[in-house]
């Protein structure tokens, strides 16, 4: 990038030579970061596939599982070991176990490999996007954060398009066994560039962490108990999960039965994950901020909810893979562009206790467990009436109802977001809040 672009881009976002080079190695941490996890991705949902698409409940019950059990062992190593000497060494690990998955395979494609792998990377994405928030968050205050999180955040997006990229256009040419090594590759680039960040970085209070609640995941539950607010955004991401998920095992069945070859299901996986992130970069950027602002809260906790129960409908009517695709990439696009933004704006009306305890155990507890438990039902409904097509139709009250859980929640927000203003309207939100 030369001077004059590098100019321009300052003074869009008003950055000063000193964050400019902070900035630049944080976009391309991200973006090495989310090429080498969605190169992953669609290995991940093939290993699915082989590890019996009968069994996909096992492995959600086995995600779920495996994350009560690491999440209190990391916010422990949080405590004892300071940030800027920990995380290199999670991502080191994380690149041996990619290494070493990688050589499994060469030796064995059993189901109960691929099923490792599918756990594995569920939790390995929860730890690597976290971690890196977490670290920009010790990088940057708050003021530094409203102005450089979008142009550090327009480096996961780059990222996510490249990964399926690659996934896609390499996996005919090199199998999908080889694509852990670019991954791995990837990845290994992003982990020098968050060395070079820790050395840039002057803030040596990283070591005093933001570790407010990583050990203490449980103490939301009490939160969620006295808070009728949170108990309605626990209800409406169990329902989000819920749907996912019935989506999610629609998906298995309808792409095991469509392709034979493992390599053509990482072909359509990694082009429903370029199609996804393609369309949410370009409505982050033409659309998401114009629609919060203008249509509100309340329209952009219901409008997912209603692709799905739409989507859900067509898959009842016809059981085709372009209507999947066509409903995955509305229903994921949608949901990274408008969704995701108007859930995280739910929790800024909360006290710092509030937010990072509830968030936590919502993350986690609710969002995972909601997989399980949805995993399990889609099955024994599959068990029962033997008919995708009838349990599409099952899904779509299960939308509506999301759909009015999004309706009253975000009437509360308005509320309490008013309550807290000293306003009597409904909150307005603003560019800046968008």
């Amino acid at each position: 990038m030369n001077l004059r672009n590098m100019t321009l881009i300052q003074r869009a976002f008003n950055i000063s030579k000193t964050e400019w080079r902070l900035v630049r190695s944080s976009f391309l941490y991200f973006f090495f970061l989310m090429s080498s996890y969605f190169i992953l991705r669609p290995v991940r949902d093939e290993m699915g596939i082989s590890a019996g698409v009968d069994n996909m409940q096992w492995l959600f019950t086995g995600t779920f599982i495996v994350m009560l059990f690491i999440i209190p062992v990391f916010g422990f190593l949080m405590k004892k070991v300071p940030r800027h000497q920990l995380l290199p060494k999670i991502y080191v690990f994380f690149i041996a176990n990619i290494l070493f998955f990688y050589l499994l395979f060469k030796i064995t494609t059993s189901p109960v490999l691929a099923a490792c792998f599918f756990i594995w990377l569920s939790v390995f994405n929860l730890f690597v996007i976290s971690i890196f928030w977490s670290f920009n968050a010790d990088l940057f205050d708050s003021e530094q954060a409203k102005r450089l999180y979008g142009p550090i955040a327009a480096g996961g997006s780059c990222g996510a398009i490249c990964g399926p990229l690659i996934a896609t256009y390499c996996v005919g040419l090199v199998g999908v066994n080889n694509l852990l090594l670019i991954s791995a590759g990837l990845l290994l680039i992003a982990t020098f560039f968050l060395i070079d960040l820790v050395k840039k970085s002057k803030k040596t209070q990283t070591d005093n962490l933001k570790t407010v609640s990583i050990s203490s995941v449980w103490q939301g539950l009490l939160l969620l108990r006295r808070s009728p607010f949170l108990k309605q955004i626990g209800l409406f991401i169990l329902l989000y999960t819920s749907v996912s998920t019935f989506l999610y095992f629609e998906q298995a069945h309808i792409i095991s039965e469509a392709f034979t070859s493992s390599a053509d299901r990482t072909f359509y996986f990694g082009t429903r994950d370029l199609l996804v992130n393609s369309l949410t970069l370009i409505l982050q950027f033409f659309l998401t901020e114009r629609f919060l602002r203008k249509a509100g809260i309340v329209i952009a906790l219901m409008i997912v909810p209603f692709i799905a129960a739409a989507g859900f409908l067509s898959l009842g009517l016809h059981q085709g893979v372009i209507t999947l695709l066509i409903v995955q990439v509305l229903y994921r696009s949608l949901n990274f562009s408008i969704q995701r933004p108007s859930r995280e704006l739910l929790f800024t009306g909360l006290t710092v206790h509030e937010k990072y305890n509830s968030k936590n155990f919502i993350d986690t507890v609710i969002y995972r467990g909601g997989d399980a438990i949805s995993g399990w039902l889609f099955t024994g409904l599959n068990t029962l009436i033997s008919s995708l097509h009838i349990i599409s139709l099952f899904a779509v009250p299960i939308a509506a109802v999301w759909m009015l859980t999004g309706f009253r929640i975000g009437k509360m927000f308005n509320v309490i977001t008013s309550k807290t203003n000293n306003h009597e309207n409904p909150i307005i939100i603003s560019k800046k809040s968008a």
